[in-house]
Order: C-alpha cells, then structure tokens, then sequence
C-alpha cells in the first residue's frame, strides 16, 4: 500500500540581490519623517504588512493568525522577508560551538581513578563506607549483592566485610580499632621550665555535723551554712581561698554523710592536701574511719583538725589517742601527721591551720604547667534552669579559656562561659582553680575528666563513641549461670517498689540511688526506673504513671505540665532535700507495702491419747497437757511426726463434763474441732497458737 502523497509547501520568492541596498536605503527615515517599508522589487512602492488589510479594504475581523501580540519586533529576518525560517537559540548554538570544539580535540582520554587509603572502624555504615571511598552507594550495595549480603545503605557492616568492598573498589585499607578514637590521657611530663607554682587543693574531711562546713566557713570569711538544708553539705563545694600574703588555697568541701562516699572518695583522688576534721566532744565515727581509707588509698598528706576544743566537754587528747587505734600518729604521739586545735565558732587556731596547710604545700613542691591544652576534673555537675548543663571543673593542668572545644565524660562542648567560686564571669582559669563552666551538651558524671581537643568535630567524634560504649554496658548481658539463674529467680520473688529519682546534681542522684539499694531486702526491693540531673518533666510522670511509681524530687520540683500530668493520672510526686528524710520515708513506704508483719507464738501443745466418737460422724481426742495452755478461743494445728496435718479453731473443750475456756499443763481433756476433722490418731500433738500483726520495718 502506497502512502499519500504529502504537497510540500511552495518556498516564498527570494528578493533580488539588488533589492538589498534599496531595502536598507528604504528602511532609512525618509526627509519627511515617515519610514519607507522595503519593497522586494526596488520600485519603491510600500507593501503592506503581513496579515494588513489593503488600503481602502474593509479591516478583517478573523484575528487568529495575528501574531503582532506575540511578537512586533522587527528582525533582520523579518526585515528580509524570511518570515517561514526560525531562528536557533542562543543555547543550541553554544552546544553547537562545543561539539564541534570536541570534534577538533580528538577523543577524550579516560580518567585515571584515583585510589584512597580508607580508614575502616571495627564496625561502619554503608553509606559511611562509601563516602570515605568517594563510590556511589548503590554500587556498593550491588558489589554485597552479588556476595550473597542484601544490606541497605544504613546497614552495618563488620570490618571484615568493609576490607573486602575497599579492597574491590581498588583502595587501600586502614584498620583502625574503636578505641582508637578515644582520647587517651596525657601522661607526658611537663618540661621543668614550664613548670609554675600552684596553688594547693585542700580537701576538707569528716563524719557528719562535726563541723567541716563552718570550718571552711571561718577559713573564706563567708557563711554557707545558712543555705544548707538540714544543716548538711549535700554537694562538693570548690572555693579558692586568698591569703593575707596574696597566696591561694583552694578548698574542696566534701559531704560527711555516709551516702555521699563515692563523692568523698572522688574528693580525695582530685586533692593534694586532706583535713581531717573531728569533734573534739564527740570523737571517731563511721565516716571519720572512712574519710582515713580514702585518704591513705589516694596516698595524700593529712592534716587532723580537732575542732569544738571550744565546748566544755571537749577532749582532744582523746582523739589522738584513738586515732592511733587506726594507725593514724599526730606530732604530739611521736608521728609525722600534723594536728591542730581549732574551734570554728571562736575562730580559734585558724591562722595555725593554714600555717600547717602552706608548709605542707611547700614540702610537696606544687607545679603545674599553665601554658598548654587544660586537663581537669568535674567536681560536681547539675541541669540549671536558665543556663543549662553546668559542671563544676577544677582544672589539674593547662589553661581552660573561653571558646575552648573540649571532651568530658561521654559528652562534648565548647566553652560559652566560665564563672569562679564568687559568682563572677572570668575569661581563663589556671591550675587548681575550681570554675563553673557552661556550653556542654549534657550533664557529666561527677569526676568524669576533663580534657581540650582541637576541634568540634573531634570532640563529637570522641563522645559518640563514649556515649555507645555506655549503651553497650548497660545492654551486654552477663553469660548464663546455674548460679546467676537461680540468683535471678530469687530476685523475681522479691517485690519490686519501683521509683523515679530526680535531683539538682549528678552527686545527689548517685548517692540517693545508693542508699535506697542498701534499703532492699530479700522480700522488696527497690527498682530505679528512671534517675537524672533537673526538674521533674512530662516524660518523668508519664513513666511513673505507666508503672504506678512515686516520683522522688531532691531540690527539684515538676514544670506546670507534668504537674498537670501527675495530678489527672494520680502519680506521688515527694520532694526533699535533706537525704535523711528521704530515705525514712522510703522504708516506710516499702514496709507499708509489704503489709504488717505475723508474729506467731505458741501457747500450749498437748498429745492426742485416745479418740473416740462424738455424734453422727465426728470424732473427739482424748489429750494430755504437756506444757502452757491449751485455750479455746485460740487457732490450733495437730501435727503428725512433725508435719502439719489439720489447721482450725477448737469447736469444744471440756474436762470431765464440763465445757472449760482452757486447760493448763499436766491436766487431762477431751476436745473436737470444727469443719467436722475426723482424721486423728493416738500419738498426734495438739498446738494451740496466737498471731501477732506488727507493723514491718526495714
């Protein structure tokens, strides 16, 4: 079948080429002012406009092929009469101009692929693989296909298999291990002539309510007693000292009560110098014996302050007498350790103490070097309201300066600002300066290390990997035992009380979280479901809400809408901020959940001699009284060769003929039992019982 035959369009006349010149000639303004239109033919006479009605026609009102609309500009192509031909653009001549610059240049020289040394961690991403290999992702999911391993781009991948898709693509590997993008601590020793004086760090020791606090009070001229709940420090507090001499001391002040003693201990590890303080009225105790183990494990001078000499049943002598007990020899017994008299209240000995102080200092040769990336210690740390994380740093080594990066614990941060022990803004802090340091990422744990790196990215870097080898501790299970299973299930036994804990610092938390684990008992125990650092949040009350836990807030208290929260779904939000109290009211509260606790005693205990019958179908037991009462009113068991056979009450007692309330020992009586128990037999025992209901405690 033949295709139909398509008429091509008939091309326009070309003008002449004589025409040119006259067409330009024409285009020109004529004297007149009026412009002639070209003519093809040169004669002069103007020839209407495309789609212009003749003069003296009548105007076509058939506006469909006006394209004056669309474009009036007069082109050299229109002006030459080429009105059919198109013009290109400006872009296609340009791609024009390029392949044919292409075409000269011959053909183009295939890149050499360039071959990276790809660092490759213990376990990485796909997609992180494949940026470090400058490779498109997909063709690495491709290669892992074909080798059998459908992953995605998000997909871990071990190190073994990332060496094997490095060594395809044609790079070079590096192993390197996860540890080694921890920092590692800095042990290098400082040349001697960087070394500086500082000055020392004084930790102040001893059991609770001996004084310590007032001490220090006495020793900075300040009152911090006065803002202490309870009486009692329930935080580590840094403050430098300056003396009369313009020399500084720096003073840790330490918690004396018995659950802060991991902060105690964390104290003596950071300290150069410890003062042990003790009531000269009330002598050694628990805390005072445990602040000397710190102290003697940490390796540090100690200084003994026998303090309240100023109280009239106040005996210091007896003090260093016990001290000896625990191998601990002052001056005055013929030892090495200094001791000194104080009396805080009287301001007494003071100037003596610090005397003892700097010429402990003196003879430990104290250099730090200032002028080098800083290395310190979190004291304490805690979730401010307005400023955020804040941690109480106090700097071993180097300068901490404003806009220092810096790793501590498994968070990160860059240095917004630093505030001293008086409150004030400082833009550096030097050698065993304590300082508040604000612009981390999160709250620290208390004594975590502080240590400066070179950029932000490091110190992301760094506290990621912190962060998962944490995730990773809390998750790994311990291997399986005969011995840890049946230690699991004895724990399953016990009730659980479950709790969230909130506090203002990482310190409080930990020691709050340790004292209310020495509370559990085989019968209860407490579960920690939640603890941290701030104010009590929704997430807090919805948690506690989801398993009917109390909320406990230690000088914190809940935001409006978990308030709001707590009180719709009935949730026991308790505050404190004295630890004591606390931990009362918490074995109260466990106790009450395990219900009063049943004291049994037994009265008497008689042996069944003979049995007889005793109407339609019960049966009555002949007994003999061995020893107390057999009374009625009382509950009873009968016992076989030890094993309990019957539980009841006593339906009748009598003696002889006569119903009797009770029958003492070595008397003879006869006795029936209620819900009609027949099963009795000559040589079983008879024990009548009392139950009393007291209330349990921990």
């Amino acid at each position: 079948m033949q295709r139909p035959e398509i008429p091509k369009p008939q091309p326009k006349p070309e003008p002449a080429p004589a025409a040119a010149p006259a067409a330009t000639a024409a285009a020109r303004p004529a004297a007149g002012g009026q412009t002639a239109r070209p003519t093809p033919s040169g004669t002069g006479q103007a020839t209407p406009r495309r789609n212009e009605p003749a003069r003296g026609a009548a105007p076509s009102r058939d506006r469909k092929g006006d394209d004056r609309r669309q474009s009036g500009k007069l082109t050299v192509t229109r002006a030459l009469g080429d009105d059919g031909a198109r013009s290109r653009s400006l872009a296609a001549l340009k791609r024009a101009r390029e392949k044919e610059k292409r075409g000269f240049g011959g053909p183009r020289e295939p890149q050499v692929k360039q071959v990276r040394d790809v660092q490759v961690p213990e376990a990485i991403t796909v997609q992180e693989l494949a940026n470090r290999m400058a490779e498109k992702g997909a063709d690495l999911v491709k290669t892992l296909f074909k080798m059998g391993m459908p992953v995605t781009m998000t997909q871990t991948i071990d190190q073994d298999t990332a060496e094997l898709l490095v060594t395809e693509f044609g790079h070079n590997i590096v192993r390197v291990s996860d540890s080694d993008i921890d920092l590692a601590l800095d042990t290098t020793e400082d040349s001697a002539e960087a070394l500086r004086p500082r000055p020392p760090v004084v930790t102040i020791m001893g059991h609770v309510d001996h004084g310590k606090t007032s001490l220090l009070d006495a020793l900075r001229g300040t009152d911090v007693v006065r803002g202490e709940a309870g009486g009692i420090t329930q935080h580590i507090g840094a403050y430098q000292v300056t003396m009369k001499d313009k020399s500084q001391i720096t003073f840790l002040d330490t918690p004396g009560h018995e659950a802060f003693s991991e902060m105690r201990a964390r104290g003596a590890d950071v300290t150069d110098i410890v003062i042990l303080a003790v009531a000269a009225d009330d002598g050694l105790m628990p805390q005072t014996i445990e602040a000397i183990h710190h102290t003697r494990a940490a390796g540090k001078p100690m200084i003994v302050a026998i303090n309240k000499v100023d109280k009239h049943e106040a005996n210091p002598q007896r003090i260093r007498e016990r001290l000896l007990e625990h191998d601990v020899q002052v001056e005055e017994m013929g030892g090495e350790t200094q001791d000194v008299e104080v009396s805080a209240l009287k301001k007494t000995g003071l100037q003596e103490l610090i005397e003892k102080i700097q010429l402990q200092a003196e003879l430990l040769e104290l250099q730090a070097n200032p002028d080098r990336a800083a290395e310190g210690s979190v004291i304490e740390a805690k979730l401010d309201k307005g400023r955020g994380p804040v941690a109480t740093v106090l700097v071993r080594r180097g300068t901490l300066k404003v806009g220092d990066v810096f790793v501590v614990g498994a968070e990160s941060g860059k240095v917004r600002a630093l505030i001293d022990d008086k409150g004030r803004q400082v833009k550096q802090a030097g050698p065993s300066t304590p300082v508040e340091v604000l612009g981390l990422s999160g709250v620290p744990m208390a004594g975590d290390p502080l240590q400066v790196v070179e950029s932000e990215a490091r110190a992301r870097e760094v506290a990621e990997y912190r962060q998962g080898v944490l995730l990773q501790k809390r998750t790994t299970q311990a291997p399986a035992s005969l011995e840890s299973m049946f230690s699991a299930l004895k724990s399953k036994q016990a009730i659980e009380y479950p709790l969230v804990v909130k506090a203002d610092t990482q310190g409080s938390v930990e020691a709050i979280v340790g004292s209310l684990n020495k509370i559990s008992t085989d019968d209860i125990r407490v579960r920690i479901l939640h603890s941290g650092v701030g104010g009590i949040t929704e997430s807090d009350v919805t948690l506690a809400a989801a398993s009917g836990a109390p909320i406990i807030g230690f000088n914190t208290r809940p935001n409006a809408k978990a308030r709001e929260i707590a009180e719709r779904n009935k949730v026991a939000l308790k505050y404190y901020d004295v630890i004591y109290t606390l931990t009362d009211d918490i074995r109260a509260g466990m106790a009450g959940t395990l219900g009063p606790e049943a004291f049994e005693t037994v009265v008497g205990r008689a042996e069944i001699r003979e049995v007889f019958s005793a109407g339609k179908h019960g049966k009555a037991a002949g007994l003999l009284v061995v020893e107390g009462i057999i009374r009625k009113a009382l509950k009873a068991r009968i016992t076989r060769n030890d094993v309990i056979i019957y539980q009841g009450e006593i339906a009748s007692l009598r003696r002889f003929k006569d119903d009797v309330p009770e029958v003492r020992a070595g008397l003879e009586c006869g006795v029936t039992f209620t819900q009609n128990f027949t099963d009795i037999k000559a040589g079983d025992f008879l024990e009548t019982y009392e139950v009393e209901l007291r209330d349990r405690t921990l």
